[in-house]
C-alpha cells in the first residue's frame, strides 16, 4: 500500500472513530432523562455553589485520568519508553474509542496505537495487567463492603452469613494472590501448545516483579480514592442528610456490581442508575437525587473525557510510529 493510500485510510479511520463517538454521545445526551432531572435539581442551588462542587469533581476527573496515565507509563516501561504527556494523550484517546465499544474494548486500540507497531500487541498485554490490578481493588473493597451491607441490612441465619463472609474472603484473596503472581499466567500459556508460538507477545507477564506490581496497585488505589471522593462530594451535596459512612459503604458496592456486568459506556449509565437505586434505597428515599448523582459523575468521568480525547485521535499514525514528543 502506497503512503498516499495509507494516509487517506488513516484519515478515514480517525474521522469515522470521532464521528461514531460524537454520534453516540449526542444520541445518548438528548435522550437522557436522568441528566434532565439533574439539571432540575440545580435550578434551586446558587450558581457559585454549583460551579464550586462540579468544578471540584471535574478537577478530580483530570487527576483520575492523569493517574491512569502514570500507571500506563509504568506498565509500558518494559515495552517502550514514552513521556508522561504521550501517556496522557493515549489515555484520553482510548476513552474516545471506549465510549462506543462493548466493555471498553476500544480503549485498548486507542492507547496502543501510540506505541510502535511491533510493540502494540505487547502493549495490550501490559494494559491488561493494569486493568487486573484495578479489578483487584474493586473486588477486594467490594467484597468487604458487601459483607458490611449484609450484616447491616439483610436478615439471614448466622451460618449463612458466616458462609457469605468466608466466600467473600476467599474471593478477595484469590484476586490478590493471582495479581501478585501474574507470571503464573505466562507459565500457563507456555504449557498450551497453541499459545506457545505467541510467547513473544505475552512474555512481558514474566517480567513484572512483585515490587513493580505493588507500585501499579498503589497508583490504582489512588485512582480508587479519587473517584470514590467524587461520589462522596456529589452525594453529600445533593443528599446532605446521607451519612458519610453509608456512602463509603455503598459506592464500592456499585463499583463491584458494575465490574461484573458486560456493558457499553454509553448504556452503562442505565446499569449504574438501577444498581444505585437498588442499594441506596436502604439509606435514603431521595431517588431523583441518587440518579442525578450517578448521571452527573457519568457525564464528567466518561462523556467529557471522551470529547477531549477526540482531539488526540487525529494524532494517531496507524501504519507507523506516532510523532515523537
Amino acid at each position: 500500500m502506497t503512503s498516499s493510500y495509507k494516509k487517506i485510510l488513516a484519515t478515514f479511520i480517525k474521522v469515522t472513530v470521532v464521528a461514531f463517538a460524537f454520534w453516540f454521545i449526542y444520541n445518548k445526551l438528548t435522550k437522557h432523562n436522568d441528566l434532565k432531572e439533574f439539571l432540575k435539581l440545580l435550578e434551586s442551588i446558587p450558581d457559585q455553589q454549583i460551579w464550586t462542587v462540579l468544578g471540584s469533581v471535574f478537577v478530580l476527573m483530570l487527576c483520575n485520568w492523569c493517574l491512569e496515565a502514570v500507571k500506563w507509563r509504568q506498565l509500558i516501561e518494559r515495552v517502550e519508553q514514552i513521556s508522561l504527556w504521550r501517556a496522557i494523550e493515549s489515555v484520553f484517546c482510548g476513552l474516545t474509542w471506549a465510549v462506543f465499544t462493548p466493555n471498553r474494548l476500544g480503549e485498548y486500540g486507542g492507547r496502543v496505537f501510540f506505541l510502535s507497531p511491533k510493540r502494540r500487541i505487547i502493549g495490550i498485554v501490559a494494559m491488561t495487567v493494569g486493568n487486573i490490578g484495578q479489578l483487584v481493588l474493586t473486588n477486594v473493597f467490594g467484597a468487604i463492603t458487601v459483607c458490611i451491607f449484609v450484616y447491616r441490612f439483610i436478615p439471614l441465619e448466622p451460618v449463612l452469613k458466616a458462609t457469605i463472609y468466608g466466600l467473600a474472603f476467599v474471593f478477595a484473596l484469590f484476586f490478590v494472590v493471582f495479581y501478585f503472581n501474574i507470571r503464573w499466567l505466562n507459565g500457563l500459556l507456555l504449557s498450551i501448545k497453541f499459545t506457545r508460538k505467541y510467547e513473544k507477545f505475552y512474555a512481558v507477564l514474566a517480567r513484572y516483579e512483585k515490587k513493580e506490581l505493588l507500585k501499579i496497585l498503589l497508583i490504582g488505589l489512588c485512582r480508587y480514592a479519587v473517584f470514590t471522593t467524587q461520589y462522596l462530594i456529589m452525594f453529600s451535596w445533593l443528599i446532605p442528610n446521607l451519612q458519610v459512612l453509608d456512602i463509603l459503604m455503598l459506592v464500592p458496592i456499585l463499583f463491584f456490581v458494575q465490574s461484573t456486568l458486560p456493558s457499553l459506556d454509553l448504556l452503562d449509565i442505565g446499569i449504574r442508575s438501577v444498581t444505585a437505586l437498588f442499594f441506596f434505597k436502604y439509606v435514603t428515599n431521595q431517588n431523583t437525587a441518587v440518579v442525578a448523582c450517578i448521571a452527573s459523575i457519568w457525564l464528567i468521568n466518561i462523556i467529557i473525557p471522551a470529547i477531549l480525547g477526540s482531539y488526540f485521535v487525529f494524532k494517531l499514525n496507524f501504519f507507523g510510529n506516532t510523532r515523537r514528543d
